[in-house]
């Protein structure tokens, strides 16, 4: 009976551990034409509010934009990619693409690692500009 007490407190004092090194981090970014790749010319605008749940990988957002040239078509996180330097899609938005736009995602250990190393992306796409009509790249908030 001992030693199953102290197997118990010793599992609790693992798990406790463990949840006092999770975090949830949370990343900005603006969007517009002027950081597209090329850049643009738009009167579209938009914000990302994310963050990251490092326990559990899981990746959430919130993004609002406005004066696009038409409808989003698609929607995108990109990366790995400094400021300027276009990348593949990590993680697809997808459902209703009017703003504001929400969801989660699970990230890999390797796309967590390019997202706190500042080199993600947020993309919208339209009509007019396929490759991307606003861009913004994901910064820490503090």
């Amino acid at each position: 009976m001992r030693t199953l007490l102290f197997t118990a407190l010793a599992a609790v004092a693992v798990l406790a551990a463990g949840s006092v090194c999770a975090e949830v981090l949370h990343f900005t970014a603006k969007l517009d034409g002027a950081s597209e790749t090329p850049p643009k010319v738009t009167k579209g605008t938009g914000a990302a509010d994310v963050t990251l749940d490092t326990a559990s990988k899981m990746l959430m957002w919130k993004i609002e934009y406005s004066g696009l040239t038409g409808p989003a078509t698609m929607a995108h996180f990109h990366g790995p990619a400094a400021v300027g330097v276009a990348a593949g899609v990590q993680v697809p938005l997808t459902g209703n693409l009017t703003s504001p736009l929400s969801g989660m995602a699970t990230l890999s250990d390797g796309q967590i690692g390019d997202l706190l190393g500042g080199l993600w992306y947020v993309n919208i796409h339209t009509a007019v500009d396929p490759g991307g009509e606003i861009r913004g790249q994901l910064v820490a908030a503090h």
